[in-house]
């Protein structure tokens, strides 16, 4: 049997794996001072890699609804418990405030609602498609309204539902720190160039530093190499690129659900020790 070059799907989820659980102990470890910030740095592959393999599972699965049920319905867990710590559960919340804010899932959800709004309009469904299209991109603004009426007449439970819709079941992507709407710029780039790995990768290359780069002007902070390294290092994600140009297209062999319990438990575990610690 001839042996297949580069590397499947479930090996790139590995390598994304490896990487995320380095990038997270650092996340949750920090505080320490003791965990070094290559982790966090080698970390920023770990985003992307997952992100190309969404888009090669939404790209190839036969049954999409359920594909994104899967995503969607952790994100809401996950979701839901984010919410109880900065709302019900403080007595677990980390002495110094610090709680998981961790909802890469629901970034991934919000990119599948507009992979699918693209999906439809080329099968010339194009109402439908345009629809599902632009509702994730404008829901923020949307909701926008409602939380200035809310705050200015001083509603909290206005606020308070307002608050619980966008951690679970309606995700905003201008309030998700881990990826949010640079996720969801950087997949739409990746997925309209998706016949062609090496313009895919281009795209996802391009789109990632215009993104990253993008917003540290916007916020003001002057470029210098030693910024670009230490504080404001995303733009690293970029060194993921080899990697995918490596996918040999082939699935390979692996646990399909490795990830769906591999993201949640490894979080809430590497929290509790970081709480533990602290006390």
């Amino acid at each position: 049997m001839t042996k297949v070059k580069g590397l499947t799907g479930f090996q790139l989820k590995y390598i994304a794996l490896g990487a995320m659980l380095l990038d997270h102990i650092h996340y949750f470890f920090e505080y320490t001072g003791k965990i070094p910030l290559w982790f966090a740095q080698i970390g920023r592959i770990a985003a992307p890699l997952f992100l190309f393999a969404i888009i090669e599972g939404f790209t190839h699965t036969h049954d999409r609804k359920k594909y994104f049920l899967k995503i969607y319905g952790l994100a809401v867990l996950m979701g839901l418990i984010r919410f109880g710590f900065s709302n019900i559960l403080h007595p677990l919340v980390r002495g110094d405030g610090f709680f998981p804010q961790n909802m890469m899932l629901s970034s991934f959800a919000i990119l599948l609602v507009a992979l699918q709004g693209l999906a439809w309009i080329k099968e010339r469904r194009y109402l439908k498609g345009l629809t599902t299209f632009l509702f994730p991109i404008i829901l923020p603004f949307l909701f926008m309204p409602f939380y200035r009426i809310f705050l200015t007449s001083g509603n909290q439970m206005g606020l308070f539902c307002l608050n619980l819709l966008n951690s679970t079941a309606l995700p905003l992507h201008f309030s998700i720190v881990d990826g949010g709407t640079a996720t969801l710029i950087v997949g739409i780039a990746m997925y309209l160039c998706r016949k062609n790995i090496k313009k895919e990768v281009m795209a996802f290359v391009i789109a990632s530093l215009i993104v990253d780069l993008g917003q540290i002007v916007l916020a003001g902070v002057p470029l210098t190499v030693h910024g670009l390294f230490s504080s404001y290092f995303e733009w690293l994600e970029i060194f993921a690129a080899p990697l995918m140009l490596m996918y040999n297209g082939k699935r390979g062999k692996g646990s399909k659900y490795l990830f769906y319990v591999f993201y949640p438990l490894h979080i809430y575990l590497l929290y509790g020790l970081s709480v533990l610690l602290y006390r």
